[in-house]
């Protein structure tokens, strides 16, 4: 979270008036030197102390194979993540790991059906049912 512009504003008055270090300063206000330092800096390359507007964060690699990942899924629900990386590597020229993929899927609401892997059972669906015996 970005500090308020009134603290901004009273740190670089204290620094300005004098009599105290960037050091005391920064205690007073309960800011990190660094922070106060910098600050300065901005004040004198471009004469504002306003925070500068949030930038977003950093894009998703995968956010343009949206309609890439959801054919592949939809095809095969229950391709692995290492396939499903490697399809869109191969159709969109994007590299991805499995952990970017999964949080991709996570992100798409994309859930990935897995293969049925169970044992098989002593007695299944239309089997012998006991005292009847199965024609050879």
């Amino acid at each position: 979270m970005a500090y308020s512009n009134d603290l901004r504003k009273r740190v670089i008055a204290a620094v300005e008036a004098g009599g105290q270090t960037l050091s005391q300063v920064a205690k007073t206000f309960q800011v990190s030197e660094s922070t106060v330092d910098k600050w300065m800096q901005r004040r004198r390359e471009i004469g504002s102390t306003q925070a500068l507007p949030w930038a977003g964060g950093k894009r998703r690699a995968l956010a343009r194979c949206e309609a890439c990942i959801r054919v592949a899924v939809r095809r095969q629900p229950d391709i692995s993540l290492q396939e499903l990386c490697e399809h869109v590597t191969a159709e969109t020229g994007v590299v991805a790991n499995s952990s970017m993929m999964s949080r991709e899927l996570a992100l798409l609401k994309l859930p990935r059906k897995k293969r049925v892997s169970t044992t098989a059972s002593a007695t299944r669906r239309g089997s012998a049912r006991p005292g009847k015996r199965l024609p050879n």
